[in-house]
């Protein structure tokens, strides 16, 4: 939960903010996803694969200047990272 908050604070600073700090968060979300894929261990190869070929096109769209577009890319990546971690932690694994 306190993940999701952090992620819907992130969303809205998105919103509200300059286009240099949305360029920051661009790239400190792909600096966290990075630092989360190196330390999570080992993953299920399809989901590597899937995450690694949307990290490709967020930094792709961050290379052609479309930060907002790698902000949406990036943060899905992270949400999706965050359930993957909860799921191998938990039985239950909920959601919402």
């Amino acid at each position: 939960m306190k993940g999701t908050a952090l992620s819907a604070l992130f969303a809205a600073a998105t919103l509200l903010a300059s286009p240099v700090f949305a360029a920051d968060l661009c790239s400190t979300n792909l600096a966290k996803i990075d630092n989360d894929m190196a330390t999570a261990g080992a993953t299920a190869e399809g989901l590597d694969n899937a995450l690694t070929e949307q990290i490709d096109k967020a930094k792709a769209a961050q290379a052609s200047g479309d930060t907002k577009e790698c902000i949406a890319i990036t943060s899905k990546v992270l949400l999706r990272l965050e359930k993957t971690e909860k799921g191998s932690g938990s039985a239950g694994g909920g959601g919402a």
